[in-house]
């Protein structure tokens, strides 16, 4: 399928992702993909850490014969701006002009657009659903229900029994609670006032932070009248599995979730007991081929493809 980069403006910035369309005569049903957090490129890719999510996706969808575009996110890859100074909702506001570049193609039918995230992503795509933006349908994958100040704390939860025993024994050592420390570095976060911040050593996407920290999702929830297909893996532990219910009961449109019992975070299956440690191996794996099905089958059956 023919690719093509395509720019957008959202506020000052210039953003640069990729386009692709199927041959023949338009319009065509497309999907917008939106990454996770972090500053990742159009294919969800880190240079630490190349996950390609939205890549791949794209790619299964262009299979089958839907119009994509995934864009880099600001100060990466082709798009201007600096990350480190990017807020929660500045990625919200580029999520939007994305979804209005793509509908005003000629090539791409503006009534059959769904928009699919990832993690942070799906909280766009949740946001611009329930603020009336033209889609047809949302894909939420790694999707949080739960406010981002207590989604966090409950990640330091899940986190801590995982390390590596060597680092748990230091940590009673010293008598270190990582679910306090959170709490304590969250309190430095929200008494900033910058863009970027130095907390604890590090530098930080301080104002990121604090809208995230600040943003409660079930809000936006409860205001989306379209079909919902949400994904999270048993083994993830960044967003709570739980939260699938949480989204089915606050939706007031048609949803369909699923919890896949041995995928991680990163979209991939993961042997043995939930642990950040298993990313390294399995993001050199395909994003499971079970999910891919899912998704496509999903989005085929609200849209159809090419026509």
């Amino acid at each position: 399928m023919p690719e093509h980069t395509a720019t957008f403006r959202s506020g000052e910035q210039t953003l640069a992702g990729t386009l692709t369309v199927p041959e023949g005569a338009g319009p065509f049903p497309a999907v917008l993909l939106l990454p996770g957090s972090g500053p990742l490129d159009r294919n969800s890719d880190h240079k630490r850490m190349p996950l390609g999510i939205t890549g791949q996706l794209a790619a299964a969808l262009d299979t089958a014969g839907l119009a994509t575009f995934r864009y880099d996110k600001r100060g990466v890859g082709e798009s201007t701006g600096r990350w480190h100074t990017a807020g929660f909702y500045d990625n919200r506001d580029d999520a939007r002009a994305a979804l209005e570049l793509l509908a005003a193609r000629p090539d791409v039918d503006p009534a059959r657009i769904v928009v699919l995230g990832h993690s942070e992503g799906a909280l766009h795509a949740a946001d611009l659903a329930a603020n009336g933006a033209p889609t047809v349908g949302l894909v939420l994958l790694s999707c949080p229900a739960t406010p981002g100040e207590a989604l966090l704390r409950w990640q330091s939860a899940q986190i801590a029994p995982t390390l590596p025993r060597a680092i748990r024994a230091l940590l009673r050592l010293m008598r270190t609670d990582l679910e306090a420390r959170t709490a304590k570095t969250h309190t430095k976060i929200r008494a900033t006032t910058t863009d970027e911040a130095r907390i604890e050593g590090a530098k930080i996407n301080a104002r990121w932070h604090r809208e995230f920290m600040a943003h409660d999702p079930r809000t936006d929830l409860a205001l989306i009248h379209v079909p919902v297909l949400a994904v999270t893996g048993g083994k993830d532990l960044q967003v709570p599995a739980s939260d699938l219910a949480t989204i089915g009961e606050l939706v007031p449109a048609p949803v369909e979730t699923h919890e896949m019992p041995d995928l991680s975070h990163i979209l991939r299956a993961q042997p043995g007991p939930a642990s950040l440690s298993g990313y390294k191996r399995e993001m050199r794996l395909p994003v499971d081929a079970e999910l891919v099905r899912l998704v496509v089958a999903w989005v085929r059956a609200h849209v159809g493809g090419n026509r």
